[in-house]
């Protein structure tokens, strides 16, 4: 049992030893949570500033001229949780926001999509809208990425795993998203937020399924910053479902201890990803 323990012990030291304070599974980027009236106002301006780099000069979806400031803001972020990834260099590649509108506010979704008529909304302090998800031009391998490929065969280091497709770490943005989706269930976890409501495309839905991330249609497609579908997920089926279907998933969602076995899997796979910038 002694010589057991101290294997394992081992092991876990070597790792931390070569990762650092680093995230097993997403060690090349830095994720942090933003208070909109916190003492953070520098990096909610790089959220605004990246917001507008995407919204209004990449893609535009809004008015540029609107923002003179150069900093794309409105009436959603003071009841929003905001979340950013920075790489190693500091700096930021990708934000997300949840939003818990104000009473007398709509849903961001409900602007623009219908839902169906037997849909029965949950209680408003228990769901929020996943809104504003954008990342850095130079970390999407392509237009409109999405999660596409961050598999269970991929977490888990398995046999499958497609290695070879993240060896570029500046266009790993699946990996990028999956730790803004990770800050935001913790900070739904901790102020009692059940459900997530989201307009996406079908196949960030598809691929997000394909991870035990359920996320049901709960009204028709329409034109919504391009074709999407209005979804909403229930966190405490997604908890279920991870420790059934996907148990890396689910320890590292949680903070909970991964199996060691786990552990050097995911070294394995993470070194044969390389450093950012190398093949």
């Amino acid at each position: 049992m002694a010589m057991t323990f101290g294997w394992k012990r081992g092991v876990k030291m070597l790792i931390e030893r070569i990762l650092g304070k680093r995230d097993i599974l997403i060690p090349y980027f830095d994720f942090h949570e933003a208070e909109h009236n916190g003492s953070n106002r520098e990096l909610m301006n790089d959220i605004y500033r990246l917001r507008y780099e995407v919204y209004c000069n990449e893609c535009n979806f809004l008015d540029a001229q609107q923002y003179s400031d150069g900093m794309e803001r409105d009436e959603y972020d003071p009841c929003s949780g905001h979340f950013a990834a920075f790489n190693h260099d500091g700096e930021i590649v990708g934000t997300v926001r949840l939003v818990q509108p104000e009473e007398h506010m709509l849903y961001p979704f409900e602007s623009h999509c219908t839902v169906f008529d037997d849909f029965r909304f949950p209680e408003r302090a228990k769901a929020g809208e996943i809104s504003r998800l954008v990342v850095k031009k130079t970390y999407r391998r392509r237009r409109g990425d999405t999660l596409e490929g961050v598999s269970k065969d991929f977490v888990q280091g398995g046999a499958n795993s497609p290695s070879s497709r993240y060896r570029e770490q500046r266009g790993n943005s699946p990996l990028l998203l999956l730790g803004m989706y990770k800050e935001m269930y913790k900070y739904s976890r901790r102020n009692g937020i059940r459900f997530w409501y989201a307009a996406m495309e079908r196949s960030l839905a598809r691929s997000l399924d394909k991870m035990g991330f359920k996320f049901v249609p709960i009204g028709p497609a329409t034109d919504y910053y391009g074709p999407v579908t209005p979804h909403i997920v229930d966190l405490e089926e997604l908890n279920v479902r991870l420790q059934r279907e996907n148990k890396f998933l689910a320890a590292w969602f949680n903070d909970e201890p991964i199996p060691i076995w786990v552990l050097v899997k995911t070294l394995v796979v993470n070194r044969m990803i390389g450093a950012p910038g190398k093949k």
